[in-house]
């Protein structure tokens, strides 16, 4: 068995990669270079990392759980949207071009959800419920057991606690803008929950991918691009 606290790099390097080249390299590049170095080192990073993650399916169908993710995902859409809208500043919201856009949809449609939920629902959920259920047993040092005497790829699926709910929503809301926490918040809490029905990560991956998808066109159709 590989422990928790050697699966952290290859479970977190996409989402750190991704965080970093936009953060750190976003002004000294086109976006639709950035975006293409994003997409880039990700894939190699899931690629590279992939042998170490746990199944993407579980024990109910494939083709159920695609299409509870895309019936989901749009429930996600409308979570996003009514949660973000207060908080959001159209003032300062300005189109993308059509370059941008398209790169940006590619991204946030078919590689954000792969990564972001391996990391969200995938390790960081996990981890929480082993360390939860480790302080429940009283151990002196409930992080380092959960670290160090177990792997987030032998927790059975479905398996949830609210600790690992909060833990995990809590972690996903940081990734994003203060004024997005309270979509976020909601969107992680529709994640968390669709893990505990299905009991799999594709419907998830799904959900976020559809949701993602049908906000551009949202955004787009709208003229809606503060929620972008």
């Amino acid at each position: 068995m590989i422990n928790n606290r050697r699966l952290l790099v290859p479970f977190a390097a996409p989402f750190l990669a991704y965080v970093f080249i936009a953060s750190a390299l976003g002004d000294f590049m086109p976006i639709e270079m950035n975006y293409g170095l994003r997409i880039v080192a990700c894939v190699a990073l899931l690629v590279w990392g992939w042998k170490w993650y746990m199944p993407m399916t579980g024990p109910k169908s494939v083709s159920g759980s695609v299409i509870t993710g895309v019936v989901t995902g749009i429930i996600g859409l409308a979570v996003w949207i009514v949660l973000l809208t207060p908080f959001a500043d159209a003032s300062e919201a300005e189109p993308w071009s059509g370059s941008a856009f398209m790169v940006r949809l590619l991204t946030a449609g078919l590689l954000v959800p792969v990564f972001e939920e391996i990391m969200m629902r995938g390790f960081v959920f996990r981890l929480a419920l082993q360390w939860w259920e480790a302080r429940k047993r009283h151990d002196s040092d409930p992080l380092i057991t959960a670290l160090d005497d177990h792997s987030v790829n032998t927790v059975l699926p479905g398996a949830w606690s609210w600790p690992a709910v909060i833990i995990s929503t809590v972690v996903f809301a940081s990734g994003h803008n203060t004024y997005e926490w309270p979509a976020s918040i909601g969107f992680g809490l529709l994640m968390t929950g669709l893990w505990i029905v299905r009991k799999d990560l594709i419907s998830c991956i799904v959900a976020h991918g559809v949701t993602n998808i049908t906000l551009a066109i949202y955004v787009v159709k709208t003229d809606s691009w503060f929620l972008w």
